[in-house]
């Protein structure tokens, strides 16, 4: 990725970020810094996406009566599904399939992104 790439990156993911349910509504400065990490370690975004979506699915699926968890604080909560993604990568077609589980749970408008491979 070019470093020009940069800034319209962490605005793609930090866009990403606070869309999701539970999450803050507006990115810290942390947030940035972690969104940038992201960018500057070569992760794509469909696997940060992925990784957004696929934690945040797993947060709401819990068991029946379990208790609710607190609100996300930090894009970092998701750093180690990104790793684990990054580390054994999910078979083709996941990602959408994430995309229409997130989208038919929390009613987002999962926007495609410029650096997204489905436009």
């Amino acid at each position: 990725m070019t470093s020009a790439a940069g800034p319209a990156y962490v605005t793609a993911v930090l866009t990403l970020y606070v869309e999701l349910p539970d999450a803050p509504r507006r990115a810290s400065p942390y947030d940035r810094a972690v969104a940038r990490a992201f960018f500057e370690r070569g992760v794509p975004l469909d696997t940060v996406e992925s990784a957004l979506l696929l934690g945040s699915l797993r947060r709401r699926n819990r068991p029946p009566g379990a208790l609710p968890l607190p609100p996300v604080r930090s894009l970092a909560y998701f750093s180690s599904i990104v790793d684990e993604i990054l580390q054994e990568p999910p078979p083709a077609g996941y990602h959408d399939y994430l995309r229409s589980k997130a989208d038919q749970q929390f009613r987002l408008n999962v926007q495609k992104t410029t650096f997204s491979g489905d436009r």
